[in-house]
């Protein structure tokens, strides 16, 4: 019986696909990823990875569980993943591997099914970049999880130090004492880059002398959107006056210094804010790099490198600029993106670009896949080893995402939206009501349509919905949109207005 492989997931929090240098974005210029970029260099890199629902509790539910957020009914960040939950984890588990996560959670959850666990700070929140919290199997989670979401105390263990480091400390550690008679599996889950980018003071000089490229899509003109986007999310520059980072970088409290604006007029406060916020994320992402290394180096130290899969990503992208914003959420492909390196021993061919298109549905079945367990009906993602081994056949290839933002204008100022990404066009449709999601504004917000032609516009600064050369387009896309939700569980019949509104 051949040995089974061990797994190695390294997922961070919000990092961008531009920012690992392999993928080769403005940003590649300056700044490299090499430890990220040596699992692609020895395996593939994926540039067709998306998620469906870009925000972090959501997506990480998804990523486990291989189904959409309607259908593990984790749907907003107010949500929590249901205890007994079927995830890869526990089918791996059950496979006979050693399971283990440390590092973010966020899941609102106590984790079940691992050997061990060591998370960030108490179920609902991030955690903290210096001197974190950490709750282990020992901790008091019944006292965490019973208290009010606004004024729960941290259960765990108070850990010096940084939290990119830690987590890796305390991931290597785990490997070391593991049970090295079972393949393992361990979820290495990085807090980093997520906001307020707390780089580590080592880095506090990282790119000070460089000017950092602004995107293509920076100064759009955005009265070519609908109405129903164009006015909102957290603008770089201010226009969009109640949420921006030149207000929010500009605060005496924040975590690397305030933003100094004095004297500037618009413009000039719109590039400082820019260069701030990408100085601060890349110096944060150098953090997670160095560490990848130590987890790599450490598993060919131990002569386990070949016998590992090797598998690293982020819960979903971010916007750094682009289309004026900061933060995710948005089906825009910044946003909606994932990175994905994989490297899988001695079968997927090395340093090959994949453009194929892939969901965070089909992370849990082909992991599933490498190990030889059985993937059960309830996984609505599908296994793309095929497509990693060898190409593969059309049969195994995606021809669309489907994707849906439920927290409507909740944090971030994000109306409601769903839509389909195919290879070569974008459709769609923002709603603009918080329905029955948790957490979700009643404010409502105009409905409207868009139309992106990615093939000729693959910075989607065109909105081409109601251009008549395209109507043939937008009739079969619909069609295949209302198709592909009726497929996915979520044909709106709970949500009668928005039928009404969407035409679907």
């Amino acid at each position: 019986m051949e040995k089974k492989k061990n797994i190695l997931f390294i997922m961070s929090d919000d990092h961008a696909s531009n920012a690992i240098s392999l993928y080769g974005s403005r940003l590649a210029g300056v700044m490299q990823t090499p430890n990220i970029d040596r699992i692609g260099k020895e395996g593939t890199w994926l540039t067709g990875c998306f998620c469906t629902n870009a925000v972090c509790t959501p997506s990480r539910a998804s990523i486990l569980t291989g189904q959409y957020s309607h259908t593990n009914g984790v749907r907003t960040l107010f949500d929590s993943l249901p205890q007994g939950s079927v995830t890869f984890p526990k089918l791996l588990k059950e496979a006979g591997y050693q399971t283990a996560v440390i590092g973010k959670w966020h899941l609102h959850s106590r984790p079940e099914f691992f050997d061990h666990y060591d998370v960030l700070g108490y179920p609902w929140q991030q955690g903290k970049y210096f001197d974190p919290e950490f709750m282990d199997e020992n901790a008091d989670w019944d006292a965490a999880l019973s208290e009010d979401v606004n004024c729960r105390q941290y259960h765990g263990e108070t850990v010096k130090g940084y939290v990119t480091d830690i987590i890796t400390d305390k991931s290597i550690e785990w490997l070391e004492n593991r049970d090295k008679e079972k393949p393992f599996l361990l979820l290495c889950h990085h807090k980093a880059p997520h906001d307020e980018f707390e780089y580590h003071p080592r880095y506090e000089h990282l790119l000070d002398d460089v000017k950092i490229p602004l995107p293509e899509s920076m100064f759009e003109d955005k009265s070519r959107r609908c109405e129903g986007s164009k006015s909102y999310g957290i603008t770089i520059s201010g226009a969009n006056r109640r949420r921006n980072m030149v207000e929010t970088m500009g605060r005496v409290d924040y975590p690397t210094g305030a933003l100094k604006v004095e004297g500037l007029n618009e413009e000039e406060r719109t590039y400082a804010a820019y260069q701030k916020y990408l100085k601060d994320y890349l110096r944060t992402v150098k953090g997670i790099d160095d560490n990848v290394g130590r987890l790599l180096d450490w598993l060919k130290k131990e002569g386990l490198y070949e016998d590992t899969i090797i598998l690293y990503t982020s819960d979903q992208g971010m916007l750094l600029g682009e289309h004026d914003y900061s933060d995710k959420r948005w089906i825009f492909e910044e946003s909606m993106q994932m990175p994905l390196l994989i490297r899988v021993p001695g079968e997927a061919d090395c340093g090959r670009r994949m453009d194929t298109l892939v969901s965070n549905l089909d992370f849990a079945p082909t992991l599933l896949d490498y190990a030889g367990a059985a993937i059960p009906e309830s996984i609505q993602g599908r296994s793309i080893r095929r497509l990693l081994h060898s190409g593969a056949a059309s049969s195994d290839r995606r021809e669309e995402i489907y994707y849906r933002y439920w927290l409507h204008m909740t944090h971030c100022d994000t109306p409601a939206h769903y839509g389909i990404r195919t290879r070569d066009y974008k459709l769609v449709f923002y709603y603009g009501m918080a329905l029955d999601a948790p957490g979700a504004l009643p404010e409502q917000t105009p409905p409207g349509w868009e139309l992106y032609d990615l093939r000729k516009d693959p910075f989607e600064m065109n909105n081409v919905y109601n251009h008549p050369e395209y109507r043939s387009v937008v009739q079969k896309l619909k069609e295949r949109l209302k198709l592909l939700k009726e497929e996915a569980g979520d044909p709106d019949e709970k949500y009668p207005k928005v039928k009404e509104i969407s035409g679907l």
